[in-house]
Order: C-alpha cells, then structure tokens, then sequence
C-alpha cells in the first residue's frame, strides 16, 4: 500500500461496523477513566501495579487519546492511519492485564487479556481493507473514482 491509498476503502458493512464498535469503544472508555471515580481508581491502581512510567502524563494523556481516536474512528476519517495508534494502547493494555494481580482493577471485563486482543484482531482489519462504510475514507474513495 502507498500512502496515496491510506483512505481508499470499499463499501464494506462488516468493516464498517467493526469501525464504530471500536470507535464507541475507545471513545467510552476515555471518558469512563477520567470521569467516573470506580474507573479513575481502576485506571490508576492499573498504572501504577504495572509499573508504567509517567504516571501522571499516562494518566490523562490515554483517555484523552482513546476519546480523539474513538471521534476519528467514528468518522471514518484517515481509518487506516489511526487505527495503527490501536496497537501501542493495546500491547500496553496486554501487559497491564497479564502483570496486574489484582482483578478488581478491571471493572467490566475479565483479568485475562481477551478484549485487548480482539481490538487487536479489529484494527488488524481496519489497517488491511479500510474504514468501509458509512465513513469519510468511502466518500473520499467514491469520489476520486469519478474524477
């Protein structure tokens, strides 16, 4: 792939869906860790038992990206591009659950790493085919088709 086709896509349902899970997914979980106590403390306990660096930048810089990356996946927009910032959040996200102890610090989901890999898995098809349909990547690829 060349960087001239970083947005084409195709109309594409399943990849289409696969965007807005992942872009819902991101986004509510940005917001969960800075705005609700029980994930905040999750979020934190998370950080510091995983001995993550720069606690206190990771803190609100993650949440802050998975709310900007959840907005851009819902878009459409740049599909391909964004979706490889999902591999360094979920690698990390791996680790965390592998080394952290304690399972009351994942709230919602299970200690193993299932989740992390999954979304792993989702980008993988995002990255390969693009952003499908219902988003600005398709309108893009339509419209270059005509010209």
């Amino acid at each position: 792939m060349v960087i001239k086709d970083i947005r084409k896509t195709s109309e594409n349902t399943l990849l289409g869906v696969i965007r807005i899970v992942l872009g819902i997914m991101f986004l509510m979980t940005g917001f969960m860790k800075l705005f609700i106590p029980l994930f905040t403390e999750a979020w934190l306990g998370q950080l510091v038992q995983a001995g993550i660096p720069l606690v206190t930048l990771n803190f609100f810089f993650v949440p802050f990206m998975e709310i900007v990356l959840g907005l851009l996946l819902l878009k459409g927009l740049f599909t391909r591009f964004f979706s490889l910032l999902i591999f360094p959040i979920m690698i990390v996200a791996t680790y965390v659950h592998i080394i952290v102890e304690d399972a009351s610090l994942f709230p919602l989901q299970p200690k193993l790493p299932i989740v992390p890999i999954i979304v792993i898995i989702m980008a993988i098809m995002l990255l390969r085919r693009g952003a499908g349909s219902w988003s600005d990547d398709l309108r893009w690829t339509n419209k270059n088709k005509k010209t």
